[in-house]
């Protein structure tokens, strides 16, 4: 979609536009007054500097929509299909795959949370190589890498939903 479409569109279907991009409702209210951008750089802009960061709690939220990396989505939502393009390059050979189970499950007990990343770009070993490192973080250090993630992930969807 045009940027000059997404600016006129009425501000529920805007917030459709965005909601696959990361489910978070102050973030997406946000943006959608904040129309009309004159660029996507400007765009792109207010929705990850002066709309982000995100709480505990919308991080919580947002993960929601976010299957184990590794594992395809389920579904048929707009997220789902997203969630499933991210991760098509992804090559998880026998032992990458079951190093990523591993680490996954050691995550998810010591955050209590799905291992998040932008797999976009990133190699199966890249992933397991970050999700190994990122084991050894405190809850908030954890905390702002997961934001930070989220916020590329946003961004990739923000650029595939809206021309720039």
């Amino acid at each position: 979609m045009r940027l000059d479409v997404f600016n006129q569109l009425p501000a529920a279907e805007a917030a459709d536009v965005l909601r696959p991009c990361v489910d978070v409702d102050r973030w997406i209210d946000a943006l959608v007054s904040a129309r009309p951008f004159n660029s996507f750089d400007e765009l792109s802009s207010y929705a990850l500097q002066d709309v982000a960061p995100f709480n505990r709690e919308e991080i919580a939220a947002a993960l929601a929509h976010h299957p184990r990396i590794g594992e395809q989505a389920q579904g048929s939502s707009k997220e789902a299909d997203l969630s499933r393009g991210e991760q098509a390059g992804l090559d998880f050979d026998g032992d990458v795959t079951s190093r990523l189970a591993a680490a996954n499950k050691a995550y998810e007990q010591r955050f209590n949370r799905v291992f998040l990343i932008r797999a976009a770009g990133r190699s199966s070993e890249e992933i397991l190589a970050e999700c190994e490192r990122r084991l050894a973080n405190g809850e908030q250090e954890e905390l702002l890498e997961v934001a930070e993630q989220l916020r590329q992930i946003a961004l990739l969807r923000l650029q595939n939903a809206v021309d720039n």
